[in-house]
């Protein structure tokens, strides 16, 4: 029996009416809901209006070609996971390789088997079920660690903030996309274990008896366990478990020390300090800015911080980088795919 989706939308891109049209046909036998592109900017309209499940795209159009078509999809943090096939009368081992650069997922030669055609389709689109799966998935921690902020109205904003100024950290390091999405999703994932600490504990306005910090310890390591079955997680959790960390072992939950501490790990503990220094808690006022510095100077000098790091924060707080961090939504495009806000 025929594996069907009923559900999947696919965009066909093809300038040649009667190509376009056999590729429609095979499609619909199978189910799925069909559109039809006939040049580049028309096929890139059409995917960002439809979000579709996959795009087969012809190579050989005037105006933007196949290859530029995909390439601008697949670096675009909205349609970058959008299986995309191109489907050309060129064969040879450079137009292939010219392909794979732009990012294509598979490529079919014309005139197109019919049979090959449904088949990989088919493939492609189980591939991408998964891959929304997991998407959706993510984005449940993320509401999940959003929930957590929620509980106490004196953290709101904290992670957009953290995930903000982390970023920009990373990027005055020049760090890696990869590393600072990393810390733009911890900044949001980073105290998700606190789903698990009592209200009574978590906003308690008075000190903490030593069974309840011990107990408050613990979100690290919940958080951690949350976000150790997705692989699209990984980068996060060593923010999860040790933005705790102290550079001199005295953090929780390792006591790990120095370069041992994870240095996306770092720049989270050491904004999540900041933010929480400059904001209003249950149990102290906020500080101004440049007190906040001034206290993490001092806990660098003890051996809390490093001071690299600290300084960083002084010079970025000094360019006003930090305020402008704040318009978080182009990050949130481009970091935080499938959740919500």
């Amino acid at each position: 029996m025929v594996e069907t989706t009923q559900s999947a939308n696919v965009i066909v891109v093809d300038d040649t009416d009667v190509s376009a049209e056999v590729l429609r046909r095979l499609l619909l036998q199978d189910g799925y809901s069909v559109e039809v592109a006939h040049d580049g900017e028309s096929g890139l309209e059409a995917v960002r209006r439809s979000t579709p499940d996959l795009v087969l795209l012809d190579v050989m159009m005037p105006g933007i070609n196949g290859f530029e078509v995909c390439r601008r999809l697949k670096s675009d943090p909205a349609t970058r996971l959008t299986p995309v096939v191109l489907v050309t009368t060129l064969d040879g081992r450079d137009d292939r390789i010219q392909g794979m650069d732009a990012g294509a997922d598979d490529f079919l030669t014309k005139p197109v088997d019919g049979m090959e055609l449904r088949t990989r389709v088919r493939a492609l689109l189980r591939l991408k079920r998964f891959t929304d799966e997991l998407d959706s998935a993510e984005a449940v921690i993320i509401s999940l660690a959003r929930t957590v902020e929620a509980r106490d109205p004196s953290t709101e904003g904290h992670c957009e903030r953290l995930a903000a100024y982390a970023v920009r950290m990373g990027e005055a390091l020049g760090l890696h996309e990869h590393e600072l999405a990393a810390l733009y999703r911890g900044g949001f994932l980073h105290d998700v274990g606190k789903i698990a600490i009592p209200d009574s504990v978590l906003m308690k306005p008075g000190p903490l008896t030593p069974a309840e910090y011990e107990l408050i310890k613990r979100h690290t390591l919940i958080g951690d366990e949350l976000c150790s079955d997705l692989r699209g997680l990984r980068p996060v959790r060593p923010i999860v478990r040790h933005h705790h960390e102290r550079q001199d072992g005295s953090g929780y939950p390792d006591g790990l020390v120095g370069d041992q501490i994870p240095l996306v790990a770092q720049i989270a503990g050491v904004v999540d300090v900041y933010d929480a220094l400059t904001t209003s808690r249950p149990y102290k006022p906020a500080l101004a800015a440049h007190e906040a510095l001034a206290l993490l100077r001092a806990e660098a000098a003890d051996g809390l911080h490093q001071s690299e790091l600290v300084e960083l924060l002084v010079s970025l707080h000094k360019a006003g980088t930090l305020a402008t961090a704040l318009d978080t939504d182009h990050m949130t495009r481009r970091f935080l795919k499938g959740t919500t806000r």
